[in-house]
């Protein structure tokens, strides 16, 4: 079994124990009332467009998203959130270097041994959720649980959710699919964003995604025999009905959306072994894009 498949296997688990350490964290992470930026890389990019979503949608203050490469410094925060699973990653580290003595910085990480660190003001260590395979499933979905559980949007049933996403066979037909999309609505459009990166990485696939409603704005022609739509969260009205028309394949997201992109991490790793890939060692990455200056 590769380590990406026994990784996402124990993300119900550290969902509890991200959960319980909320409330230990609460000093250092986002106040109500705070105008707040949420930073990261790849994976880690699409947890902080769904958590800058909630949070803002809780009504606990303006949150925006970004890139840490695309960070427009020019704008003022109270404070910046960076989630980085190595705490190596260049563009955290520069931007983190930038703001230190200015804006006030935290850094969740699952390794506390890193140069993050001294860059951050406050970390966050999620180590129990740290992995050994360069594509990202446990760390990321524990980071984002820390989150929804500071903003008192975590539940037991999440946790049910992910453990049903587990268990339950992937739709029949679904790893034949040549082509994948992703939807989601608010929140969970970051979602959505991952479970297509998800695809790319481990299994080389050919994946889209995009907010629900804009679907019908171009992407669904590319929908056919083969093709597969999967929707995170509730669908708008109709499109179900019409994507089944071009002959697609729909995928209701029924349960929590984090746990739907438990069943696309699945996915992920289901067609790579198909198509005879290791899930752990993704074509041209590492585990952190680490830059050198000439």
């Amino acid at each position: 079994m590769s380590h990406v498949e026994n990784e996402l296997k124990s993300q119900p688990e550290c969902w509890v124990r991200a959960a319980e350490q909320a409330a230990a964290y609460a000093s250092v992470l986002p106040a109500a009332g705070e105008r707040v930026a949420i930073v990261g890389c790849g994976t880690s990019w699409f947890m902080a467009q769904a958590a800058a979503v909630l949070r803002e949608r809780a009504g606990q203050g303006e949150t925006d998203a970004f890139a840490a490469s695309e960070f427009p410094y020019r704008r003022s925060y109270d404070r910046v959130v960076a989630l980085t699973r190595s705490g190596t990653t260049t563009e955290v580290l520069d931007l983190l270097g930038r703001l230190k003595g200015g804006t006030r910085t935290v850094a969740i990480t699952a390794d506390p041994r890193t140069p993050v660190r001294e860059t951050a003001d406050d970390v966050v260590v999620l180590d129990f959720a740290d992995e050994l395979s360069v594509v990202q499933t446990r760390f990321a979905t524990t980071a984002l649980t820390l989150l929804r559980a500071h903003l008192g949007l975590h539940t037991d049933q999440v946790v049910t959710d992910g453990r049903t996403a587990l268990s339950e066979p992937l739709p029949e037909g679904l790893v034949d699919c040549t082509q994948f999309t992703f939807l989601g609505r608010g929140w969970s459009v970051g979602l959505a964003n991952e479970a297509g990166l998800k695809m790319r990485e481990a299994a080389l696939a050919w994946t889209e995604a995009y907010p629900a409603m804009e679907y019908r704005h171009g992407p669904i022609s590319v929908t056919t025999a083969g093709t597969a739509t999967w929707m995170f969260g509730r669908a708008p009205d109709g499109l179900a009905e019409q994507v089944r028309a071009t002959g697609g394949l729909w995928i209701e997201g029924g349960l929590d959306p984090l746990a739907e992109l438990v069943r696309a991490q699945r996915l992920a790793v289901a067609v790579a072994a198909a198509r005879g890939l290791d899930p752990d060692q993704p074509r041209h990455l590492t585990r952190s894009v680490i830059l050198t200056t000439p």
